[in-house]
C-alpha cells in the first residue's frame, strides 16, 4: 500500500494547523457558522442532526493494522467508542466536539490519513474493488491508478469548487465489485483485441434524486492517458455543469442535457490540449506508486487443518461458504468480516472490534485490511489453514456472522438517527429486517439477496441498485417507505423499479417478508436467486402480493 512521502506529511500537517486556527476562531466567535461552514467542509467536518460528524478518507478502502488501531484510538478518545464505515470506503465519527477535531486530524496524520475532500463540491475519496490486488478474476490491481487519481485530485486548483460533488470508482476485474456504473466517472481495466491493457471509461452515472447508469465515453483508453482524460472530463463538466440548481448540478444531468455525443466531443477537444502537458511526469509517479503495491509473498501452506474443520464443523462451514472468496493464489482466501451482526447497526465497529481486526490483519493477512462499499471489512491475504483460528477469534468479538451477500447484509445510511438531511429512519429498519429473518432461520435458504436502505432521496444507502431497495420519505410528517425491485450494482447494473405506494414504518418489515415469500414460491429451484427470479417473472407477482386489495379491485 502507499506510504506518505515527506511532501505528503508536510502537506497534511500544514492543513491540520490551518484548520486548528480556523476552529479556534469559530469557538471564540471571530467566525460565524456561515463563514466557518465552507472551511470545515474542506476538512470533512459536517454539522449533523445532533452533533458534528467527521468523515475520514480510507483511500480506495486500503488500511494497515497501525491505521486501524489509530481509528480505534480516535473512537475511544474523542468519540463514543465506535466508528461507522460508509459506502465510500470512509469511516465517520458521529459525536466529536468541535474543539477536539484538530487533535483527531493530528492523530490521523500520525498514521498517514486525513479527512481532506471527504466533503464539498470537489472530487471525493476515490473508491476501488475491495478485493483489489488479490481477486482471482482480476486483470490488474486498480489501486495504483486510484492512488494516482487521489494525488492528482487532492487540492487540484481547478476542481475545488465544482458544480457539485464528484465521485470516481475503479475496478480491475470483469466482475464489478465497486459499482463503477453508478459513479460520475467509472473506470474498468480491460484488454483490447491486441492484448493491451487500458480503461473502459464511463461517465454520468449516479444515484440520488435522478438515478442514472453511466454511459461509455471511451471503449478503450490507453493507461498512459488516464490523468489527462479524466482532467478533460472534469474540466468540461466544470464549464458546462449547472450552478443554478443543485438538483441538476451533477455530471449525469450535464451529460443528459447536452447529449453524450456533444459532451464527448468537448472532452476529446480538451483532452487533445491537455495530453501533451503532462510530459510523462504522471507515468514516472505511477511507476513509483506501483512498486508499493506489489502483492506480498504468500508461501504454500498445508490445508489439512482447514479441510478437517470444514468437513466437521457446520458453523465454520457456513461461515466459509458465505464470507470467503477465491484468492488469486492457491491455498489463500479473501475473507470478508461482516459488520452486520443481526440487530446491530450496519457498518458500525467498536474500538475493541477495530483493534481485533487490526491484530488479525497483522498476524494473518500481511498487515492489510480493506473496507468495502458494502460496509464490511476484508482480510485480503488469508491462508486457508488459518481460517479456523481466525473464525474462533472473530466469534469472541461478535464478528463471525455468516451473512455476506445474504438478506441481513444490508447497506443502510445513518438516516434520521444522525443525518440532518434524512426524512426517515434507516438503521432501525435494517436491524428489524435482519433480526426477523434470523428468527425465521430462513437467511441461508433464501440465498443471495441484497437489500439497500436510504433515509432520503440522496440515496447514500444505494437503494436504487438493491435487489430490494427501500427509500424512506416524509409524508405529511409520517415516515413512508417506498420499495424498488430489480436493482443491480454489478457489471449488469440496473436501476430498480418502484413497486407502488409506500409503506408505514410498522408495515415495511412485513412487506419485505411478503416479497421474500413470493420469491420462494416463484423460484424454479433453490439455485435461482431473487434477482434471477425477478428478471424471469417480472414485477406482477410481487406487486400482487404486496397490494392484494388493489389487485382484487382491478380484477373486479
Amino acid at each position: 500500500m502507499y506510504s506518505y512521502t515527506e511532501f505528503d506529511e508536510a502537506f497534511v500537517r500544514e492543513r491540520v494547523a490551518q484548520f486548528r486556527a480556523q476552529v479556534e476562531r469559530r469557538i471564540d466567535g471571530s467566525l460565524t457558522e456561515d463563514e466557518f461552514k465552507p472551511l470545515r467542509l474542506m476538512n470533512g467536518l459536517y454539522l449533523q442532526l445532533h452533533a458534528y460528524m467527521l468523515r475520514v478518507a480510507v483511500p480506495y478502502g486500503t488500511l494497515n493494522s497501525r491505521q486501524m488501531n489509530q481509528l480505534a484510538y480516535i473512537a475511544e478518545t474523542w468519540d463514543k467508542g465506535y466508528g461507522h464505515f460508509t459506502t465510500r470506503q470512509n469511516i465517520q465519527y458521529n459525536w466529536p466536539l468541535l474543539k477536539d477535531v484538530p487533535d483527531m486530524l493530528d492523530a490521523l496524520a500520525d498514521v498517514g490519513m486525513h479527512a481532506i475532500q471527504t466533503s464539498g463540491n470537489t472530487i471525493r475519496n476515490v473508491t476501488a474493488d475491495h478485493f483489489a490486488g488479490a481477486a482471482a478474476d482480476e486483470i490488474e490491481d486498480p489501486r495504483p491508478y486510484a492512488e494516482l487519481l487521489r494525488q492528482w485530485s487532492t487540492d487540484h486548483p481547478e476542481f475545488q469548487f465544482l458544480p457539485r460533488k464528484f465521485k470516481i470508482a475503479v475496478t480491475g476485474a470483469p466482475n464489478d465489485r465497486a459499482v463503477v456504473k453508478a459513479h460520475d466517472i467509472g473506470l474498468e481495466i480491460v484488454k483490447n483485441d491486441a492484448g493491451d491493457t487500458g480503461f473502459r471509461v464511463l461517465v454520468g452515472g449516479g444515484l440520488g434524486r435522478t438515478p442514472m447508469i453511466g454511459k461509455v465515453i471511451r471503449d478503450f483508453l490507453p493507461k498512459d492517458d488516464l490523468l489527462p482524460y479524466c482532467e478533460a472530463i472534469v474540466s468540461v463538466y466544470n464549464l458546462l455543469g449547472r450552478r443554478d440548481n443543485k438538483y441538476k448540478a451533477r455530471i449525469k444531468i450535464t451529460v443528459h442535457e447536452n447529449g453524450l455525443d456533444e459532451f464527448k466531443a468537448q472532452v476529446e477537444d480538451r483532452f487533445a490540449l491537455l495530453r501533451g502537458q503532462f510530459g510523462g511526469a504522471d507515468q514516472q509517479l505511477l511507476a513509483e506508486i506501483k512498486a508499493q503495491f506489489a502483492r506480498p509473498d504468500l508461501p504454500a501452506r498445508d490445508l489439512s487443518g482447514f479441510t478437517t474443520a470444514y468437513d466437521n464443523d457446520p458453523v465454520f462451514r457456513a461461515w466459509v461458504d458465505t464470507n470467503v472468496a477465491e484468492h488469486a493464489v492457491d491455498g489463500y482466501a479473501l475473507l470478508t468480516i461482516s459488520l452486520k451482526a443481526h440487530g446491530e447497526t450496519p457498518g458500525d465497529a467498536t474500538a475493541e472490534q477495530m483493534r481485533e481486526m487490526a491484530a488479525l490483519a497483522a498476524e494473518y493477512s500481511s498487515d492489510e485490511l480493506r473496507i468495502s462499499h458494502e460496509q464490511n471489512v476484508i482480510l485480503p491475504h488469508v491462508a486457508k489453514s488459518d481460517l479456523p483460528a481466525i473464525h474462533a477469534r472473530l466469534q469472541q468479538h461478535g464478528l463471525a456472522t455468516a451473512n455476506i451477500g445474504l438478506i441481513s447484509d444490508i447497506i443502510a445510511c445513518p438516516g434520521m438517527d444522525y443525518c440532518a438531511l434524512a426524512t426517515a429512519r434507516s438503521i432501525p429498519v435494517a436491524q428489524q429486517i435482519a433480526t426477523r429473518f434470523d428468527e425465521l432461520k430462513m437467511e441461508h435458504d433464501i440465498g443471495p439477496l441484497k437489500i439497500k436502505i436510504s433515509g432520503c432521496i440522496n440515496a447514500c444507502g444505494h437503494h436504487h441498485v438493491g435487489h430490494i431497495g427501500i427509500l424512506g420519505l416524509d409524508r405529511a410528517g409520517v415516515e413512508n417507505y417506498q420499495i424498488t425491485l430489480g436493482g443491480d450494482g454489478t457489471e449488469d447494473a440496473a436501476i430498480g423499479t418502484r413497486t407502488g405506494p409506500g409503506f408505514a414504518y410498522d408495515q415495511i418489515v412485513p412487506a419485505i417478508e411478503t416479497l421474500v415469500e413470493t420469491y420462494l414460491d416463484e423460484r424454479e429451484s433453490p439455485d435461482e436467486t431473487f434477482l434471477d427470479t425477478y428478471k424471469r417473472v417480472g414485477m406482477a407477482p410481487f406487486k400482487a402480493a404486496l397490494y392484494p386489495a388493489e389487485e382484487k379491485s382491478r380484477a373486479a
